[in-house]
């Protein structure tokens, strides 16, 4: 996979100005415009709305922009721009708006996956560029919606363990790359995941510290859902319900991502990733349902059903990072539909047993217009998860609360007192908008990215 460059400059000469305005600016911004410019404007009835952009004439041709932002203070109205514009080198003339949020936001906007079917056009580009926290997290978002949109006969559980390898190599971090014996020894439940498909079970990571750390630094922890197709195993997804199962390596997509803006970043942490890379495919050697499978904390699991299979990745990697007590634990996965059914596909689920770290994602979220919604790990619950023949269930028989059922599980495999976040993610946009194009998604990182900055003083 080739990593895409970012339509940006740093020069701005040659470049034609972009207006933004809010409704409440436009008088104002259209007073100080060319007359006739400005009379173009109002006669082509431009209110500044959200979205709204309008391209102003000049002895050229095309001599201007204006950009409506409407209420709206997040980077996504910027999104329109890299399409909407000609070609060429524009720069945003400074107004009521963030300049990093919106440079961030013509970024999104410029994204496209090309790897197998050329862009009609290219995006145009904007220069005066310079917020370089903007780049990196734009970087990392467009490296996570490549990964996600890359098919699945192009990116199994080996190439998904290259790319985490990759951006290792790329920091200067320690990787390593478990598989066959060592595999099954050592993440049972991954490697009962996996065992169905051709395409061998992986598990991938990196260990990395900031320029500033010492032994003593705080580490933060990093687990990440990598199933690069999911059948449903035995309980097998309708064609409806598998159309879109490449994205379910999203979690671990999303991990990477939030790995990269950490190290690109600097920050004074030390960091531990994991990856578990599987297929969930049916055959003579995948998991059957009621089949018992003994986890690495030692915990014997029912498999209830084969199409949970994401809790089962997750959980032997959970149990070997908790126990290294890190400051924080974080994992991304695309876990329950029914996360999905409480609050749709925009806003990520978030769970946690610290309610600081809690506290500080969400705040992170809405700085950064990256919600999360938190739901509880409900305790009335964990006996939803008793089995009969094992220590739990990997579902519960009940209906109602699956993505609580969820969390409860993965808690049951942490070491006593981890400071921990789960994102159960959607990470998909079902259609085109500004700054958001249809395909793989970056959802939730930036927020838990700004909590952990914030709370390590950087």
């Amino acid at each position: 996979m080739i990593e895409q460059t970012l339509p940006v400059e740093t020069g701005a000469a040659a470049s034609r100005p972009v207006h933004a305005a809010r409704p409440e600016d436009l008088a104002g911004l259209l007073a100080a415009l060319p007359d006739a410019q400005a009379a173009f404007a109002r006669a082509a009835g431009f209110k500044a709305s959200t979205d709204e952009l309008l391209l102003l004439p000049g002895e050229g041709g095309v001599a201007a922009a204006l950009l409506g932002l409407g209420t709206n203070r997040g980077p996504f109205p910027f999104g329109v721009l890299p399409y909407r514009l000609p070609e060429g080198a524009w720069h945003l003339v400074p107004g009521d708006y963030d300049a990093a949020q919106a440079e961030l936001g013509f970024c999104l906007g410029a994204y496209r996956y090309s790897e197998f079917k050329r862009a009609p056009r290219a995006p145009a580009r904007l220069a005066g560029a310079g917020h370089g926290a903007a780049q990196s997290q734009a970087a990392a978002i467009w490296m996570v919606r490549d990964l996600i949109n890359t098919p699945a006969n192009v990116l199994g559980p080996a190439e998904l363990a290259d790319a985490t390898l990759a951006l290792a190599a790329r920091y200067g971090a320690e990787g390593f790359r478990i598989e066959g014996e060592a595999l099954e020894r050592g993440y049972p439940t991954v490697a009962a995941v996996g065992r169905g498909s051709d395409r061998a079970p992986v598990v991938a990571g990196f260990r990395w510290h900031g320029s500033a750390a010492t032994a003593d630094t705080p580490l933060v922890s990093l687990c990440g859902k990598g199933v690069c197709f999911d059948s449903g195993g035995y309980d097998l997804k309708p064609s409806s319900g598998m159309l879109r199962m490449k994205k379910d390596m999203g979690g671990a997509a999303n991990i990477l991502g939030l790995a990269r803006m950490i190290m690109d970043a600097d920050l004074p942490v030390r960091l531990a990733v994991r990856i578990g890379a599987v297929e969930n495919s049916v055959s003579g050697h995948a998991m059957r349902p009621l089949d018992v499978i003994r986890s690495r904390r030692g915990l014997s699991v029912e498999v209830g059903n084969t199409d949970a299979e994401g809790r089962l990745v997750l959980c032997d990697l959970l149990a070997e990072a908790s126990d290294e007590q890190p400051a924080i634990l974080i994992d991304c996965a695309t876990l329950t539909g029914a996360a999905r059914v409480a609050v749709g596909p925009d806003l990520p689920v978030l769970f946690a047993t610290d309610d600081a770290w809690a506290e500080a994602a969400l705040a992170g979220g809405i700085a950064r217009h990256d919600p999360l919604w938190q739901l509880p790990l409900w305790d009335g619950y964990e006996s939803w998860l008793d089995s009969p023949i094992a220590d739990l269930n990997n579902v519960s028989t009940k209906a109602g609360a699956g993505a609580i059922v969820a969390a409860l599980f993965m808690r049951r495999f942490l070491a006593p007192g981890t400071a921990w976040l789960h994102l159960d993610i959607y990470a998909w946009n079902d259609a085109t908008r500004p700054g958001r194009p249809e395909g793989g998604e970056a959802t939730g990182i930036r927020a838990v990215f700004t909590a952990i900055s914030q709370r390590f003083g950087v």
